[in-house]
C-alpha cells in the first residue's frame, strides 16, 4: 500500500470518526484509570485466598488470551450480520490506517484508531466480566469471582497498552523493553494485507497462535 493510499485512508478516518474535541491523552487516561480502579477494588475485596482459588488467575489469563484470538480471527476479520461494524472498524479502517510499512501514529488524535471507545469499557465490564464474576461468586466463591474480574480487567488493560505501544514511535521508551520488539514485529506482520486474514491473531501474547498454528513463520 502506497504512502498516498495510507494518507488518504487516515484523512478519511479522521474526518469520519475524530471530532475536534477528541483528546487522545484523555482517552488513554480513561482506559487506564477505569481498568486500574476495577483491579484495585477487586484486590481490596479479596479475603484469605486459598491456594486452589489462586488458580483462577492463570485460567482466566488463558481464557482471555483465547477470547482475544477468536474475537480477532472471527468477527474482526470476517464480515458477519451482527458484527459488521466491528469488521468495518478493524479489517477495513484500522488495517488501512496502519500498514506493515506505516505503523505509527501521526499525533495523539490518532489514538482513536487503536484504543477501544470508552463505552467498550462499560460493555466489557458490565456485560462480560461482572455477570461471569457474579456467577462465579454464587457457584464457587467470592474470591474466585474477584480474582476472575481482576484478571479480566488487568488483561484488558494489558491488551490496550500493548496494542498502543505497537503503534507508537519505535524510538519511544516503551519500545526499549526486551520483549516489545518481538511482540511488535508479530503484530506488524499481521498488518500485511496479504497475511492479515491468515496469521498472527493474538495481539498481546501469541499463545493461541502457537496452539492453532497461525503464527507466521515466513521470516
Amino acid at each position: 500500500m502506497s504512502d498516498e493510499t495510507v494518507t488518504k485512508a487516515r484523512e478519511a478516518f479522521r474526518a469520519e470518526n475524530i471530532s475536534a474535541y477528541y483528546s487522545g491523552p484523555l482517552h488513554l487516561t480513561t482506559t487506564v484509570t477505569v481498568s486500574l480502579a476495577v483491579v484495585a477494588l477487586c484486590i481490596a475485596s479479596l479475603d484469605s485466598v486459598s491456594l486452589l482459588e489462586w488458580i483462577t488467575l492463570p485460567i482466566t489469563f488463558l481464557y482471555a488470551n483465547l477470547v482475544e484470538y477468536l474475537g480477532h480471527k472471527g468477527p474482526m476479520h470476517n464480515r458477519t450480520k451482527f458484527f459488521g461494524l466491528i469488521y468495518k472498524r478493524h479489517a477495513i479502517e484500522h488495517h488501512s490506517f496502519f500498514t506493515e510499512e506505516a505503523t505509527t501514529f501521526d499525533s495523539s488524535k490518532d489514538y482513536k484508531a487503536v484504543l477501544f471507545p470508552p463505552i467498550m469499557l462499560f460493555f466489557f465490564f458490565g456485560c462480560f466480566a461482572l455477570p461471569v464474576g457474579g456467577a462465579l461468586y454464587v457457584l464457587l466463591s467470592p474470591n474466585v469471582a474477584f480474582l476472575f474480574v481482576l484478571t479480566a480487567a488487568a488483561y484488558f488493560l494489558n491488551y490496550e497498552l500493548l496494542h498502543f505501544c505497537y503503534h507508537i514511535d519505535e524510538r519511544a521508551w516503551p519500545s526499549k523493553f526486551p520483549f516489545m520488539n518481538r511482540l511488535r514485529r508479530h503484530h506488524t506482520i499481521h498488518h500485511d494485507k496479504a497475511l492479515m486474514a491468515k496469521f498472527n491473531f493474538n495481539i498481546s501474547y501469541p499463545i493461541f497462535d502457537a496452539v492453532f498454528g497461525t503464527m507466521y513463520k515466513g521470516i
